[in-house]
C-alpha cells in the first residue's frame, strides 16, 4: 500500500474381476500423501489460472511485470489448504491473486480498514472498495473474510496460533513511520501456528540509510537489514530472503520518494518517461517464521 496509502480434484479406481469362480474382493486402496513436490505443482498451476481470472483488473495485471505474485506466493511456501491473514489489502491487489487458490480449500482473511470508519481516510476508502469489489465478483471472493484491523491485544486478527500464513505487501515502512510496527508483529505472532511464516515486501533503502521514522516515511524506503532486526526483535526467525523484486535501476534518490516512481508518478509529468523506464521499486523479499 501506497502512503498517498480460497478446487480439488475427486480420484477415482475402478476394479475389474478376471478368470473364473469367485473373485477375490478388491484391495483397498493404500492411501497417499502429496509430496512436496505435487502440492507445489497444484499450487503452481492454480495461481496460474488465478492470474488470468476475471476477477482481477488489466490495470493490475499489468504490474505482474514488477510485482512477481506467482513466484513470490511460491518462495513463501503458499499451499491452497492454507489459512492466510493478508494485512492492509489495499484495493485488494493480492487478495485477488489469492482468493481464487484459497477459495475450496484454504482459508483467506483480509485485516484492513473499517468501512464504516472516517470516509476521509485513506484505510477506509480501501475497506469500501474492497467491500465493493467482493460483492461484485462473489464467485472469486465470497469466503474472503474481512476483519477490521486493530493494534489492540485484545482484539485479535484471529484464534492464537490460527494461521498458517500472514503475509503484508509494502506496508512495514509505514507502521515504523507511526510507531506501530511492534503492534502489528505482536499480533502477527500471536495469530500465527509455531512453524507458521510471515512474508513480506518493502521498499529496500541503500545499505546505511536512516532508520529515522520521519525520513522512512518521507521517502518510503527502508534498510532491509533493520527490517530484519526489527521483525526479529518481535520472535520471529529470518528463513530466507529473495531478490524477485529486486530492481537495480531504481537510484532510490527522488523528489517524492518511491512514490515519484510508477504506478503513482508524484511528479507528475516532470520526467514521466525517465520514471517508466526506472519502473518500480526495489524490494526486498523476506521469509520468517515463527519459531
Amino acid at each position: 500500500m501506497n502512503r498517498t496509502a480460497c478446487l480439488g480434484f475427486a480420484l477415482t479406481a475402478l476394479s475389474l474381476g478376471c478368470g473364473g469362480g469367485a473373485t477375490p474382493p478388491a484391495a483397498a486402496p493404500v492411501p497417499t500423501t502429496a509430496t512436496a513436490a505435487e502440492t507445489g505443482s497444484t499450487v503452481d498451476t492454480k495461481l496460474k489460472a488465478s492470474l488470468a481470472g476475471p476477477q482481477r483488473t488489466e490495470k493490475e495485471r499489468a504490474r505482474d511485470a514488477y510485482r512477481h505474485p506467482r513466484e513470490t506466493l511460491e518462495f513463501f511456501g503458499l499451499k491452497d489448504t492454507d489459512t492466510v491473514i493478508e494485512i492492509s489489502p489495499g484495493e485488494g491487489w493480492y487478495t485477488a491473486v489469492l482468493a481464487p487458490v484459497l477459495h475450496d480449500h484454504g482459508k483467506l482473511i483480509v485485516v484492513g480498514g473499517d468501512p464504516k470508519g472516517d470516509p476521509n481516510s485513506e484505510g477506509t476508502k480501501h475497506a469500501l472498495a474492497l467491500q465493493d469489489r467482493f460483492q461484485k465478483t462473489p464467485q472469486a471472493f465470497d469466503r474472503v473474510q474481512p476483519v477490521v484491523m486493530s493494534y489492540d491485544a485484545s482484539s485479535p486478527w484471529g484464534a492464537p496460533e490460527s494461521a498458517d500464513v500472514v503475509l503484508t505487501f509494502r506496508n512495514l515502512h509505514n507502521w515504523i513511520e507511526d510507531g506501530k510496527a511492534d503492534k502489528v508483529l505482536a499480533q502477527v505472532f500471536k495469530v500465527l501456528k509455531h512453524g507458521g511464516v510471515l512474508g513480506l515486501t518493502d521498499h529496500r533503502a541503500n545499505p546505511g540509510a536512516s532508520i529515522d521514522p520521519k525520513v522512512i516515511g518521507d521517502s518510503g524506503y527502508v534498510p532491509e537489514e533493520y527490517i530484519e532486526k526489527v521483525v526479529e526483535a518481535a520472535g520471529f526467525k529470518l528463513a530466507a530472503k529473495s531478490d524477485i523484486n529486486s530492481n537495480p535501476k531504481d537510484t532510490k534518490d527522488y523528489p517524492k520518494g518511491v512514490w515519484t516512481l510508477p504506478p503513482v508518478y508524484a511528479a507528475g509529468a516532470t520526467d514521466h518517461a525517465k520514471y517508466e523506464a526506472i519502473g518500480e521499486s526495489d524490494r526486498m523479499t523476506l521469509k520468517f517464521v515463527k519459531p
